[in-house]
């Protein structure tokens, strides 16, 4: 299942997520940091979207409320409840 998320907050602008069932196949930011959000998306490949949920969500970024790894947890949320 491929989603589409438009981020809130961050320097990143949108998140491209494809899903096996709850599995991750890819991750793809588009804007941010360049090496971190390659990084996020190298490490959560091949993890359950509820793991990845339970270790990004809240993270947050300098004096920002929320980071990319947080709206990726936000994301991935809502492309759980969309595949239900």
């Amino acid at each position: 299942m491929q989603y589409t998320y438009q981020t809130k907050g961050t320097c990143s602008r949108q998140i491209l997520i494809d899903l096996d069932g709850d599995v991750i196949r890819s991750v793809r930011f588009v804007g941010g940091c360049n090496g971190n959000t390659k990084g996020i998306s190298a490490l959560v490949a091949g993890m359950k979207a509820e793991d990845v949920i339970r270790r990004c969500e809240g993270i947050t970024c300098g004096f920002k409320p929320t980071s990319c790894p947080d709206q990726l947890s936000h994301a991935l949320r809502e492309a759980l409840a969309a595949n239900r």
